[in-house]
């Protein structure tokens, strides 16, 4: 069977009609603040050029999401905090079940931390310094001669100008031990003008209760207690 037009042919006189000029115009739902900035101000503070209401708004709504954070690990927070109680390094005078009742924990908890520890900081912090450098590909003189400059110098400032990075890293596996997990602030500090590796306790560090890592939580928030003068 033959068919002598294609199925999707126009009619005839339909191609000849043209479209008539249509204009849209959207009516705006609120007000928008946009400024475009130039290359050379890419990394300005945003927040002295958004308009304040807008930074109310945002303020407001980042306040109720910590605090949803922080509500949202009520009972982890308690048990931390029972814990704490339990290893025993507090003397205190009970009143229950009777006056003058013995206060003493059992130091199984404590001794388990202390161990773990001192096991730990040996693995981690060895008394030629942390850092341990790693050749990928062929090995070379070349190679080998960099890669220990780079561990020795940086060994040199972990060991030697960082002088908080050890004791703050016994601190953390402290807390590593006693709460299950431990993190680290690595930042440039203004005032020594140099860098510090700051152990931040897990109960001033607020993410979403259901966040599986960091690098994938939607927010993560830094608690940090500052004096007046700071």
């Amino acid at each position: 069977m033959s068919v002598d037009k294609a199925l999707y042919e126009l009619p005839q006189g339909l191609a000849a009609i043209e479209a008539p000029d249509i204009e849209i115009e959207l009516a705006p739902e609120g007000e928008m603040d946009v400024e475009v900035l130039a290359d050379e101000d890419f990394g300005e503070n945003l927040a002295e050029i958004i308009s304040e209401r807008v930074l109310a708004t945002l303020g407001s709504e980042l306040i109720d999401s910590f605090e949803d954070d922080v509500d949202s690990r009520k009972d982890w927070i308690q048990t931390y905090v029972d814990g704490l109680e339990l290893l025993g390094l507090k003397i205190e005078e009970r009143s229950e079940p009777w006056e003058g009742a013995c206060g003493v924990y059992h130091p199984i908890l404590a001794e388990a931390v202390v161990k773990f520890q001192a096991e730990t900081i040996m693995e981690t912090f060895p008394a030629s310094g942390p850092v341990r450098t790693q050749i990928i590909g062929k090995e070379t003189p070349e190679k080998k001669d960099a890669a220990q400059r780079v561990e020795d110098d940086m060994n040199y400032e972990i060991t030697d100008v960082m002088q908080e990075y050890r004791p703050e890293h016994e601190r953390m596996l402290w807390g590593m031990g006693l709460s299950g997990n431990g993190f680290k602030k690595v930042y440039e500090d203004q005032q020594l003008g140099r860098q510090v590796s700051m152990y931040v306790p897990a109960d001033d560090l607020v993410v979403p209760y259901g966040a599986s890592n960091l690098e994938t939580a939607e927010r993560i928030t830094h608690v940090m207690r500052k004096t007046e003068n700071e």
